[in-house]
């Protein structure tokens, strides 16, 4: 967690909870967004008991019955002045939160929450779960915080990565998904990522994720023998270094499973290559087609050679500098909070400087 997205002192309530059910995608997401509003904050990882989790966020009678106690005995006065959740089981939370408190936490829901959006302030949604309300802010991808200085800095934490002879092409490895991800789709993008390295010379940088089987693991680890390549199956190999193969990547080869990884490769600047079958679900289909559509996705059949770069997908600053607005606008007591919290911390308010970032972009 940066400087600006930091605990509140022990003991103190802290203005900004940040909910997720701890899974990596969710959580960046969540504390991607309070970075960029320059929010201090709290986290929270939920898991509700049964059956609260099985029907979140929709069942919410006798719902602090599924709360762990701890998080029981803060669901009361003084009520945080903003709550950001993302995900089934934090939606829960942000939904109690706002009905408990009787609207006094402005709620800001991140993805489909599967009910009604009029149950929070805000719901930010990618635009292929088709969510259209006066209160949902669209993006094409998912929240994260990639950006010129993020990579600068990841690219510095591990200098040795830029020795490595160019092109440097990084494969992102997720997991099964139906219709998205299987072993003969994997060995599609290796037998071609092999190819690339062994027509262009460079490295190859491989990264598999939690999602990714063992046997996609000893797969990836028997792969790419001609040249240079690095390999990171887990915690067994050392620190995760997906942010720093990001920061050094000339091009970025991702599985189809994940939205946030492509989100996040498409950050980048690179060209950025996938391989979706063609039974794969709807919403992800229309993902990737409007990757495509827009030229930050392509097919492993792309001639590098012809390639039009555009720039790179980054909407956190817009979103923010959206939320800032629908804050003030509509809930100047909140706004209010969170500058003062923020005064002593920061040389301008947080909605001053989203907007500055936005301005910049």
């Amino acid at each position: 967690m940066n400087a600006r997205s930091r605990p509140s002192p022990s003991g103190d309530p802290a203005p900004v909870w940040l909910v997720s059910d701890g899974g990596a995608g969710n959580e960046r997401q969540v504390h991607a967004l309070a970075d960029a509003m320059q929010l201090v904050s709290r986290s929270f990882h939920l898991r509700p008991r049964a059956p609260w989790r099985w029907f979140a966020p929709r069942l919410t009678a006798a719902a602090l019955w599924g709360f762990p106690p701890a998080l029981r005995r803060d669901l009361c006065p003084p009520w945080p002045a903003l709550a950001i959740g993302c995900g089934r089981q934090a939606a829960l939370l942000t939904r109690v939160l706002r009905e408990r408190s009787a609207g006094a936490t402005f709620t800001i829901q991140i993805l489909d929450p599967r009910i009604a959006t009029s149950h929070f302030d805000l719901v930010v949604a990618p635009r292929h779960d088709a969510l259209n309300a006066e209160n949902v802010i669209q993006t094409l991808g998912s929240l994260n915080p990639i950006d010129a200085a993020w990579l600068a800095r990841a690219a510095q934490q591990n200098s040795a990565l830029i020795q490595l002879p160019r092109p440097r092409i990084a494969l992102l490895v997720g997991g099964p998904r139906r219709g998205a991800g299987d072993g003969a789709t994997l060995a599609t993008l290796i037998e071609r990522v092999d190819a690339w390295q062994r027509r262009d010379g460079g490295s190859v940088l491989v990264a598999a994720s939690r999602r990714t089987p063992a046997a996609w693991r000893a797969q990836l680890r028997a792969a790419f023998r001609n040249g240079s390549t690095c390999f990171w199956g887990g915690p067994e190999d050392g620190p995760n270094p997906y942010a720093n193969y990001l920061a050094v990547a000339d091009r970025i080869c991702v599985t189809a499973d994940s939205v946030n990884m492509l989100s996040e490769a498409c950050a980048v600047g690179v060209p950025v290559i996938s391989r979706l079958p063609a039974n794969a679900p709807a919403k992800l289909a229309a993902f990737h087609a409007e990757l495509r559509g827009l030229g930050w996705l392509h097919d492993i059949d792309v001639d590098f050679s012809t390639l039009q770069q555009p720039p790179p997908l980054r909407e956190m600053a817009a979103v923010a500098s959206k939320i800032w607005h629908r804050i003030e606008a509509t809930r100047p007591d909140v706004g209010g909070a969170l500058n003062q919290l923020n005064s002593n911390q920061v040389n301008s308010s947080p909605a001053a400087a989203a907007a500055a970032s936005t301005a910049a972009v």
